[in-house]
């Protein structure tokens, strides 16, 4: 029997999603997309529509974990309080369907994907991509982001059940 996991990267403009589906040591790529969020809504509605979206994605899969990528802070402190706030709106529409919740910080994903923490979009994208032997195309980097942070913690899951067992 698979398992869907599904991988959030958010954002305040654009929220990245992907759904692999993991069978015994097999990952195997379902969907992915962003969640476009326009500019000219005010913020508050710009993170109902966020919530709307995601409720709407959750309802079609029976997704049974999620991985949402933690914060991180930059130099623009505005940028990070609406970044936290569409983080806490993914992990609220997450929550809400019961599912178990792991959060990834970006570089250990990008390790996870490419062997360095240090990489940049376009590797972590191309990597992506022949691991879920997707044809080659030009994906958004939030959904490659997304896509990744779910095939990271497919890998992780074992490890992250034996834990719970302590």
């Amino acid at each position: 029997m698979s398992e869907l996991i599904l991988g959030i990267d958010p954002g305040s403009r654009f929220t990245g999603y992907g759904i692999v589906s993991v069978k015994g040591d097999q990952v195997e790529h379902v969907c992915h997309g962003v969640i476009q969020l326009k500019p000219t809504l005010v913020f508050h509605e710009r993170l109902l529509l966020l919530h709307q979206e995601l409720r709407r994605l959750l309802a079609g899969y029976t997704i049974t974990s999620a991985a949402v990528e933690k914060i991180f802070f930059g130099k623009n402190v505005d940028s990070a309080f609406k970044l936290g706030h569409a983080r806490g709106v993914c992990l609220l529409a997450v929550a809400e369907h019961g599912m178990v919740i792991a959060e990834y910080a970006a570089r250990y994903v990008k390790k996870c994907i490419t062997g360095s923490g240090a990489a940049d979009k376009e590797h972590v994208q191309l990597m992506i991509l022949r691991q879920l032997k997707i044809p080659a195309q030009k994906l958004a980097f939030d959904a490659t982001d997304a896509l990744s942070l779910a095939v990271t913690h497919a890998r992780m899951r074992e490890i992250h059940s034996r834990l719970a067992e302590l």
